[in-house]
């Protein structure tokens, strides 16, 4: 959609009564959600309309779940897979939009190490934010090597308190997340031992079920304005770059090296994260995380939704 087409599109909204406030996260695993902070435009687009936004942060997927799953913010960033653990879990929501295509997590271990493979994590501790994409990605990496959780010791941070705990040498590995496993490499020295890019489900933006049945044009107007930033950050990289330095409080190179694992070329939600989220389910079934008797597939199609995305004609 062109962004002359998106900057009017306030000037057909019908009025949302009912609607006095939006709540929206933001968080640097999320930086087109970042530049849409940064620049007002949601604020502009709402603002005919007498909505405010609110804008609340989140350190990881399972904060931002957390929240959606309280009623305290409206619209939350998570990786795909984490968000559909969360709907097996009973939280309320669907996903409506790809933010990212990212490589934002891997295994990690401090400088000097002598990790080499999965294999050797085993009776190792490893630190891990319970409920991300870095949780999920550590179960299956360990239950492709013939591993379980019970073969080695998580030890549960968020991720900022888990760098931290692998720098200070308190735990053998991590299972990083972006920006601050760039920052791990680049400041100090951290090697990435085990990278499978495509095990990274996709960012989501998911909303809750009942606002979104209420105010489904509401969350239609959040999605262009989603629009709006994730093209002006491909058309200006280095303004995408500036913004996550700000929030992120991370020297530029460490912001780059996250910008180049991740791609914003998608937008739509559809089959292709359908696939990507289910497969991590069913891996995650398989490892025992989820009960036998949930339907994963079932969930998945009740939690992907792309009827909020706007209409290209």
């Amino acid at each position: 959609m062109a962004l002359a087409t998106l900057a009017s599109v306030g000037l057909a909204s019908p009025a949302f009564a009912q609607v006095k406030e939006v709540t929206i996260d933001f968080a640097t695993y999320n930086p087109v959600g970042l530049l849409l902070k940064k620049n007002g435009w949601l604020e502009e687009s709402l603002k005919e309309d007498g909505i405010s936004v609110r804008w609340v942060q989140s350190l990881g997927s399972n904060k931002a779940l957390e929240f959606l799953n309280a009623g305290s913010i409206d619209f939350g960033s998570t990786a795909g897979a984490a968000a559909l653990i969360g709907k097996i879990n009973g939280n309320p929501i669907k996903s409506v939009y790809v933010y990212s295509r990212p490589e934002w997590t891997a295994l990690v271990k401090p400088e000097g190490s002598d990790i080499g493979a999965v294999e050797d994590l085993k009776g190792k501790r490893v630190a891990v934010t319970r409920g991300t994409d870095p949780h999920i990605f550590l179960i299956r990496a360990l239950a492709d090597h013939g591993l379980t959780e019970k073969d080695v010791q998580f030890v549960l941070l968020q991720h900022p308190d888990g760098k931290a705990a692998l720098v200070r040498g308190d735990v053998d590995a991590w299972a990083g997340l972006d920006p601050l496993m760039a920052a791990a490499e680049v400041e100090d020295g951290a090697e990435l031992f085990y990278r499978k890019p495509e095990l990274n489900s996709w960012g989501v933006l998911n909303v809750r079920e009942a606002f979104a049945q209420e105010n489904p044009e509401l969350v239609t107007r959040v999605i262009e304005a989603y629009e709006r930033a994730r093209e002006y950050s491909i058309e200006n990289p280095a303004e995408l770059v500036a913004a996550l330095v700000e929030v992120a409080r991370l020297p530029e190179e460490v912001i780059a090296r996250q910008i180049e694992r991740t791609e914003i070329t998608h937008s739509r939600i559809g089959d292709d994260q359908k696939e990507t989220i289910l497969q991590a389910g069913l891996a995650l079934q398989s490892a025992g995380v989820v009960e036998n008797g949930v339907d994963v597939k079932a969930v998945v199609d009740n939690l992907i939704d792309p009827s909020y995305h706007p209409s290209e004609d």
